[in-house]
């Protein structure tokens, strides 16, 4: 995970899915050593240049890790400890649980 922050009494690590072709940044919820929950942003692939022209991870990471970190503040201020993805596709952004994604996302 590349990033560690505090909120609260809380450690969030933050990263991108190593080696993965999909925007997929997770935000790593911990109370000491105990995980309290899984926090992802997902970018499908046909809307990444809505983000960035050139699809650049980094670039877009730049310009959009501060209001996703808001997000997570706000889920942690609301005692969301719900592992939730928040889905960016042609249709708009939605909120859903990590177990409703039709494609299994984790760290590994």
């Amino acid at each position: 995970m590349g990033n560690e922050w505090f909120y609260k009494s809380l450690s969030i690590k933050e990263g991108l899915k190593p080696g993965s072709k999909h925007f997929q940044y997770f935000f790593v919820v911990s109370e000491g050593e105990q995980k309290k929950c899984n926090y992802c942003v997902w970018i499908e692939d046909e809307v990444l240049s809505q983000f960035d022209p050139a699809e650049d991870f980094n670039a877009i990471l730049e310009s959009h890790r501060g209001d996703w970190s808001k997000w997570v503040k706000g889920k942690i201020d609301q005692e969301d400890f719900r592992n939730v993805v928040l889905k960016f596709d042609k249709e708009g952004h939605k909120e859903m649980g990590l177990n409703k994604m039709d494609t299994k996302l984790s760290m590994e």
